[in-house]
């Protein structure tokens, strides 16, 4: 038997009560597979952006250079019906085969020990150690996902608390479009955003309410299940219902004529990572901009996870798809405990355009943005600096990818006016930011016909469309003139980004608009 390299997973930290499972506990798994041509996916996966002004590629031609071979996914299978697995199912362009089976015969047949554990969260199965595979597939799994079902995962997202700790304000989603200049006329007509939520759901009267309210006509919003996940709405608001609500509600409110497709997954890694590599190929409803808003500290997640996550973002830039991910809430430890300065992934990853957050206050309608003292910011320990970034970051002296690239409100004390679960709240975090700048992208490939796969690199090549914060701190880093590890370039210009990046459309000054 061979190990799978970075599939090494820790127990879930605080478990208690490990008990074995149930025999007739049913698992299914992914099986990841290596790419039929590693000369042609090295192409896509190299990390960063592609060259500048290659053009997208087409679905077909992406699974093309990276897909896997019937060969291997035939060895798979021989060995799952040696195992005595089912097959339930093979995507060669997603590089995936699907695998059941109870829980004793998954076991044996990965070399793991799995046990049922009780968190603070609930009743979990985990695994710990490595994963196995026969020798004769040594070279072709990269990754087995599924034996262990912890959360992977939490949104980036707050409630305020009521009554608010301090003065506050909130803003309507369009009247933060007049503030960060979005184009004028450019409604994202044509495009789709992906939105990739681990829980929770939506329901059609709220999002009726949200958008009678604001009198706009309420987008085209189409749910695709994944692993079994579906639009499952809790009623708990300060759940993932409050994640999915806030997504939809934001990206639909500034791109109302694009679609918004809704991909429901189960929280853990075999669900996240399942999520993304379905709609990067999904060709029905052709996402042209994908927005997160969930992530964890780099170092929750398993070598495994993180390069299957990573490619799969490199995918989608060949595809000319910008990934939006909010960079987190725990400030410049993101959370973690240890003392130490950590970043969250995916927003850390080189081919992810990573959000981070503010505090805006608007005066005479005139902005005043500063550091949102909670938004997740730092440098990697996982990637190394890209050479897009380079400069950039040249002054911090760090060797890491640093996050985040991109910022716009955050804070909850001046956040988000939103509806959910048949109530209206303010919510802020850096889960609004990600939906934010994914329906400024759908706006821009509106305006201009063109998505880019270097949009990274010329975001930080722009001649203007960023107003610099230079104010606050997260708590590891303090803001400064140009990019700095709280709120990365700046907030957007959308106007003029669409003229500096985009090429087309006349650079101005963020148009007026009503502040509510």
């Amino acid at each position: 038997m061979h190990d799978i390299p970075g599939s090494d997973r820790p127990p879930i930290p605080g478990a208690q009560n490990p008990r074995p499972l149930a025999p007739d506990e049913a698992i299914t798994v992914t099986v990841r597979l290596r790419p039929a041509s590693p000369d042609q996916a090295s192409r896509v996966y190299k990390r960063g952006p592609r060259r500048r002004g290659a053009k997208p590629l087409t679905r077909a031609a992406l699974a093309a250079m990276v897909g896997a071979s019937a060969a291997d996914a035939q060895a798979v299978e021989a060995f799952a019906h040696t195992a005595g697995l089912t097959v339930v199912d093979v995507d060669l362009p997603r590089r995936t085969v699907v695998l059941r089976g109870p829980a004793p015969t998954v076991q044996k047949a990965f070399g793991v020990t799995l046990q049922c554990v009780t968190t603070a969260q609930g009743d979990f199965r985990q695994r710990t150690g490595t994963v196995t595979v026969p020798s004769n597939l040594a070279d072709v799994v990269t990754g087995v996902f599924g034996l262990d079902n912890r959360p992977q995962a939490h949104t980036h997202f707050r409630l305020r608390r009521q009554p608010a700790a301090t003065p506050s304000v909130s803003y309507s989603a369009p009247s933060l479009g007049g503030v960060y200049g979005f184009p004028s006329g450019a409604t994202g007509a044509g495009q789709c955003i992906g939105l990739i939520e681990l829980g929770g759901g939506y329901q059609a009267s709220d999002l009726q309410t949200y958008f009678n309210g604001l009198s706009i006509a309420a987008p085209t919003v189409v749910p695709v299940g994944v692993d079994g996940g579906q639009n499952a709405p809790t009623g708990d608001a300060n759940g993932p219902d409050g994640e999915v609500m806030l997504d939809i509600e934001v990206a639909g409110a500034l791109a109302p004529a694009a679609t918004i497709a809704v991909y429901f997954a189960p929280n853990t890694d075999q669900g996240f990572l399942d999520a993304v590599t379905t709609a990067v190929h999904d060709s029905t409803h052709d996402v042209t901009v994908i927005s997160i808003s969930w992530g964890g500290p780099e170092s929750s997640w398993t070598a495994q996870a993180t390069q299957a996550m990573d490619e799969a973002f490199a995918e989608a830039v060949a595809l000319g798809i910008a990934v939006c991910v909010a960079s987190g809430d725990g400030g410049a430890s993101d959370g973690v405990g240890d003392g130490s300065l950590h970043v969250d992934f995916p927003a850390s990853s080189p081919n992810a355009i990573g959000c981070g957050g503010t505090s805006l206050t608007v005066a005479s309608g005139t902005p005043a943005e500063t550091v949102w003292t909670d938004t997740g910011g730092g440098f990697s320990t996982t990637f190394p600096t890209p050479s897009w970034q380079s400069q950039a970051t040249k002054s911090f002296n760090q060797s890491g990818r640093g996050v985040p690239d991109v910022s716009a409100d955050a804070d909850p004390q001046t956040g988000y006016n939103v509806v959910v679960d048949g109530s209206s709240f303010v919510i802020g975090g850096t889960s609004a930011v990600a939906p934010l700048w994914a329906a400024l992208i759908a706006c821009c490939q509106q305006a201009s016909g063109q998505k880019l796969t270097d949009l990274a690199s010329r975001l930080y090549a722009a001649n203007g469309g960023f107003r610099d914060i230079t104010q606050g701190g997260n708590g590891g880093y303090n803001a400064g003139p140009g990019w700095d590890p709280c709120t990365g370039l700046g907030v957007p210009v959308g106007s003029m980004l669409l003229a500096t990046v985009w090429g087309a459309g006349t650079a101005g000054s963020p148009a007026d608009a009503p502040v509510a």
